[in-house]
């Protein structure tokens, strides 16, 4: 069916609305002007799981991931941006589907790909499906070339697992 009326009881019709109901435009995450640094860029790893390769974590894609070699931690995923750039921030996802888990790991920078500095501690990160499975990490800015997230340990698999990393200015 493509159109039908509604009649009144003394059998007239009622006009359709002659102005459409307001729409609202959907929250931006990053807001607009602050690209995924990392999206499209080369990315490695210290190893991984069958096709679970590092480009998967750069692809765009929620639904592909990078896992690393099983029962091997430490494991660490590298990421060119391509050019130096000013980073704060990165924002890591999981498949939405997954379970709840908590992966401990350190954000390291650098802009030669040989001297590496800690921007983020080694920490413990909830990843949670009723929040997206998305984590935020904040830092203070600096210029880096090469993100690299080391991972040691995962509460939900014996592995680090990232199905998106971005990298944000701020």
């Amino acid at each position: 069916m493509s159109e039908f009326q509604i009649y009144a009881p003394d059998g007239t019709t009622t006009p359709p609305p002659t102005t459409p109901p307001p729409t609202t435009t959907p929250p931006t995450t990053p807001p607009a002007g602050n690209p995924n640094l990392a999206q499209g860029h080369p990315a490695t790893d210290t190893g991984h799981s069958d096709i679970y390769t590092a480009g998967n974590a750069v692809d765009g894609n929620t639904a592909t991931y990078w896992e690393s070699t099983n029962n091997a931690f430490p494991q660490s995923l590298t990421v060119d941006l391509g050019a130096t750039h000013t980073i704060g921030r990165l924002d890591l996802k999981l498949p939405a589907g997954w379970g709840t888990r908590t992966e401990t790991l350190s954000v390291l920078g650098s802009t030669d790909n040989t001297s590496y500095t800690t921007l983020k501690a080694s920490a413990g990160y909830t990843f949670n499906p009723s929040s997206g499975n998305d984590v935020a990490i904040s830092f203070t800015p600096s210029s880096q070339r090469y993100v690299r997230l080391t991972i040691t340990g995962n509460t939900g698999w014996p592995a680090g697992q990232l199905s998106e990393v971005g990298v944000y200015a701020s």
